[in-house]
Parts: structure tokens; C-alpha cells; sequence
């Protein structure tokens, strides 16, 4: 079932059922991406109409943040589950484990999405990472580097790309090279490279469930992320009551 938030179409399911249609999903061998939408990526989204486009075209899109869960329960539309890109992750790299799905890592700064392939391989026997690689920054300018990663993950044999690359440059390169590539299940999974790998801390659970993530990460990283959360972000409430207003009219 699709829920839609501020004009934005989002799926309710459980994390066992996000999983079972991703196992669908690799067995079909179609090419096809996941996303999981914020508040800050809904906001986006009704000001970029080729971003807004990819997410129509997506075979799953779920509800990454907490902000999306309470917007459900106030348009009388509640979500079944919070299912976010970063536990997301995690648990599809343990059902490739047990499936024996190749998969691939791509993006993050140097060396970190091969930390988190270590830290992952090392706490699921049987993971099989075929390749991980970091682009520099602004690779997706250049037609030389992304031939080369095109190539490389190709050569891999991926049955799950899963790409951290943040919003909307993650979505906006799956949709633009999933053909090409050929791999059946595209993952965008933002800075969720980087959590497994350590490098950036996690918000503690309690602040997860409270809806306090996105200050643990503003506390983390003023200077790159004070403008979408205080400034983008508030949009996200305005777009709601919108929607509301319109129910009841």
C-alpha cells in the first residue's frame, strides 16, 4: 500500500516486507532502485521535477525518517513502520548473507565504504562484497570517471548496488546508469557507509524513536546541515497542513 505525504506517494511496509520485496526484486533481474525519503528529500522533491520523477519511477520508496511516520498518523494514513535507508542496509546485506546475493558498495568519502564492507563481511559469515569504490568529488561531471565505475561494478556482478552518495545525487546516478549497469537492485543508502564504518556516530536509539536523529546530526555537523534543517526542512510541516486543510475541505 502507497501512502501519499504532501503529494508524495511513500509505501507502508515492515522491514520484513521491505526485505522480501527486495528478494523479489533480485530474482526478477530487472533493473530497478529503492529509495528511502526524509522530510528534507520530500521538500525537494516539489522543487526538482526530474528528481521528483526518478521517485515516481521507483520499485520501493519507504519512509526513512520519523517526521514521515508522524505525518501518516496526522492525515489519518499510518505507516506500518519507520524503514530507514541506514537499518535498511544492514539488514539487506545480512539477507544477501543468507541468500548468497553479490553485492557492491558505492560511495562515501575514501576508504570508508571498504571499512564498512570489512566491519559488515566480519559480523555476517558468508557476505559477499565484490567491490566497493569512492568517487572523488564531482565524478558525476566527469564521463571518463564514470565509465571507469560503470565498468567496474559491471565486471563485479552485483545482484545489490548499494549507493550512499547522498540526496539527490544518489538517486539521481541510479537512475541514470541501473541499465547500463545491468544490476537488478539499486539501494540508495546515504551516510549509512559511514555509520557501519564507524567514521560518523550514530544517533543513540532513544533519539531515533523520539524523532531527535536529525539533531544529534545537526549537533554532529553544524556547518554543512543548520541551512536543511532549520531553514529547508520547516517546509516539510507547511506542505502538510497543506494536505490536511485539503482532506477537510
Amino acid at each position: 500500500m502507497r501512502i501519499s505525504i504532501a503529494g508524495i506517494r511513500v509505501d507502508s511496509f515492515t522491514m520484513a516486507e521491505a526485505l522480501a520485496k527486495i528478494e523479489d526484486l533480485v530474482r526478477g533481474r530487472k533493473p530497478s532502485y529503492v529509495v528511502t525519503p526524509n522530510a528534507d528529500v520530500v521538500v525537494t522533491l516539489h522543487r526538482d521535477a526530474e528528481f521528483r520523477r526518478i521517485y515516481e519511477g521507483a520499485a520501493l520508496v519507504l519512509p526513512d525518517g520519523m517526521t514521515l511516520i508522524w505525518a501518516g498518523l496526522f492525515l489519518g494514513t499510518p505507516f506500518k513502520e519507520k524503514v530507514s535507508g541506514s537499518d535498511l542496509f544492514v539488514e539487506a546485506c545480512r539477507r544477501a548473507a543468507e541468500k548468497g546475493w553479490r553485492v557492491f558498495f558505492f560511495g562515501a568519502r575514501p576508504g570508508v565504504a571498504k571499512k564498512a564492507a570489512q566491519t559488515l563481511s566480519e559480523m555476517m559469515p558468508g557476505l559477499n562484497v565484490t567491490g566497493t569504490y569512492s568517487p572523488s568529488f564531482g565524478f558525476e561531471k566527469s564521463e571518463e570517471e564514470n565509465k571507469r565505475i560503470i565498468e567496474m561494478i559491471r565486471q563485479s556482478k552485483p545482484d545489490i548496488v548499494f549507493v550512499g552518495l547522498g540526496s539527490p545525487k544518489q538517486e539521481k546516478w541510479m537512475d541514470r546508469y541501473k541499465d547500463i549497469i545491468g544490476a537488478p537492485v539499486y539501494v540508495s543508502v546515504g551516510i549509512s557507509f559511514d555509520y557501519v564504518a564507524g567514521t560518523v556516530k550514530r544517533a543513540p536509539r532513544w533519539m531515533q524513536r523520539a524523532g531527535l536523529e536529525w539533531s544529534w546530526r545537526l549537533l554532529m555537523e553544524p556547518k554543512r546541515l543548520w541551512k536543511r534543517y532549520l531553514v529547508q526542512d520547516p517546509m516539510f510541516f507547511w506542505l502538510v497542513l497543506k494536505k490536511k486543510w485539503a482532506q477537510k475541505s
